[in-house]
This record gives C-alpha cells, sequence and structure tokens, in this order.
C-alpha cells in the first residue's frame, strides 16, 4: 500500500460520526461482567461469543471471544483506547461512581475540551469514558484546538452524579473517539490527513489529533508505546475494527476515491468500503442510512 500519491486536499465528511468498534476479547462472560454489570452498557445482541453492545438501541462495541487470544506485545500497533461519550457531566459522575465501588483502577484528566476517566477492560484494552464541554467554551488557534492534561475534579464529578439515578448506560451515549497507537506520526498524517481527508486540530508531543466538522478530535494517532513498532499479532486482544459513519453514500464513494487513488487495498461490501492503515488497523466507512439498518 503507498499512501505517497499527491492528492488535493479535500475534508471528509464534516458530519461524520464513529460507529461501533469491534475488539477482541478471551472470555465474552468475564468481560460482561465488566461492561454490562459494572459500566451498564446493554446486551442489544448475543450469538454465541459475539456479543452487541450499546446504549439504547445504537451499538457501541462488538466484543467477539477468542479463548485462545494472547495479551498483545508491547511496542506494537494497535489500540491505544476507545472513547465512550456521555451526554452530560452528571452521566460521568455516576459511572465513576460505579468504578470506585467496583474498586476498578483509573486515571482521570481535565483536556479543557472535555473531561475524561481512564480505566481498562479485563483484556487489557483501553477505554476512555468522557463528557464534552460546551463547545463554544473551547478555545482555537489557527486551527488547532487548546487541550490539556489538567487534573480533574473527582469530588465534584461524583456530587454531580449523585443529582440523578443510575440505570445504566443512558441513551445517547455514543463513540465519541478512537485513539491508536501507531509506529509513526509522518505516515500517520500522511494516510489520515493527507488520504482520508481528516482535519488536522492538534499536534502534541508524539501525537497526532485529527477530526471533522470542528470536532476536538475523532482519532487521536500516537507512537508513545509503539514508535517503530510492528502490527500485533491477529491472535492478539484488541481491536479488530473500527467504524467511520458518514452522512451519505456519495461521501463514503468521494473517499473510496482518494483510497484507490492512493492504492489503499478496499472492499466493497454492499456500501461499505472496508481497508487497512498503514499500521494493520482494519477501518470500515459505511452511510449513516447503511449503519443505521446494519445495526438495528
Amino acid at each position: 500500500m503507498s499512501t505517497s500519491v499527491v492528492q488535493e486536499f479535500k475534508s471528509i465528511d464534516a458530519g461524520l460520526s464513529m460507529g461501533t468498534v469491534t475488539l477482541r476479547v478471551v472470555d465474552i462472560d468475564r468481560s460482561l461482567r465488566f461492561y454490562r454489570d459494572v459500566l451498564g452498557f446493554s446486551v442489544i445482541d448475543r450469538d454465541g461469543g459475539t456479543v452487541q453492545l450499546g446504549a439504547g438501541d445504537r451499538v457501541l462495541l462488538e466484543l467477539v471471544e477468542t479463548k485462545s487470544a494472547m495479551p498483545r506485545p508491547r511496542g506494537t500497533t494497535g489500540l491505544y483506547h476507545v472513547a465512550i461519550l456521555l451526554p452530560t457531566r452528571g452521566d460521568l459522575g455516576r459511572i465513576l461512581a460505579r468504578i470506585v465501588e467496583a474498586g476498578i483502577p483509573l486515571g482521570q484528566s481535565d483536556h479543557l475540551v472535555s473531561e475524561a476517566l481512564y480505566l481498562s477492560d479485563p483484556d487489557g484494552n483501553g477505554l476512555e469514558l468522557y463528557r464534552d464541554r460546551p463547545r463554544d467554551q473551547w478555545k482555537w488557534r489557527d486551527g488547532q484546538v487548546a487541550m490539556a492534561v489538567d487534573p480533574l475534579d473527582l469530588r465534584a464529578l461524583l456530587a454531580d452524579g449523585r443529582n440523578g439515578e443510575w440505570k445504566g448506560l443512558p441513551e445517547g451515549t455514543v463513540v465519541g473517539h478512537v485513539h491508536l497507537n501507531v509506529a509513526d506520526l509522518k505516515t500517520a498524517e500522511e494516510f489520515y490527513h493527507g488520504v482520508l481527508g481528516f482535519d488536522i486540530v492538534a499536534k502534541l508531543p508524539g501525537a497526532l489529533f485529527v477530526s471533522a466538522g470542528g470536532y476536538h478530535h475523532h482519532l487521536g494517532l500516537n507512537v508513545w508505546e509503539s514508535r517503530g513498532g510492528h502490527v500485533a499479532p491477529p491472535s492478539s486482544v484488541g481491536l479488530i475494527q473500527y467504524t467511520i459513519e458518514l452522512t451519505s453514500q456519495a461521501a463514503v464513494d468521494s473517499v473510496l476515491g482518494r483510497l484507490k487513488a492512493a492504492g489503499v487495498a478496499v472492499d466493497e461490501i454492499d456500501g461499505a468500503v472496508e481497508f487497512g492503515d498503514p499500521f494493520g488497523n482494519k477501518v470500515s466507512l459505511q452511510s449513516r442510512v447503511a449503519y443505521a439498518d446494519a445495526t438495528s
């Protein structure tokens, strides 16, 4: 695959959103005790060792059991975390209380644009739970959004959570972004910006953040643990595929043309376009209508 073909830059569909993220796990029942029983994901469908989890009727995660799967080797490319965006600060506070009650280790950060909690599932897959601050509070300069890693006020967050009742993951929860370990940032920029058309919204030491439509980021790409790394073995736990949902089939076809011009191998399946990025991560592009039909 070559991504060095020079193309006139055209931003990807500004109305895109992130769709279902598919993860490989070792023990589906163990995973359900974490995702369903602690974090409040709903089981939308189950077929043996494959489970679809979500909020309301929207599928956010698909877990695929592979009992022989091994931990992902250190230094390889793959998932850094999948980020679940909750509707309100109170929702984040209530899920924080669940995590604390369960005794699960977590990290936290105030990113200025958002407030975030970080934890790992039983297989070591990274998970972020966050809420966005209103867009009019985000600070931009020369097309770059200001983000930080300031301490988060957990006491205040828990207090906000006590203003409502825990009823599981609330409807309106979505996959906000996906953050990947990549081998080098130049190649990541060439592919995600130059080929797919994501806008660059932040460059930090060892990391690149890209988005569409003025969001703070739909994809994070870092080399903090994976600089020069190889693709993880297919038998590893971790990311199988993530989905990008575009607003129309015409938007999907536009990106498809850019992928073909760059020499990227693609599979076209019922209107969806599937391909791999330069770091072994599988991506599915789908139109919003097709995606809704496939997950309903």
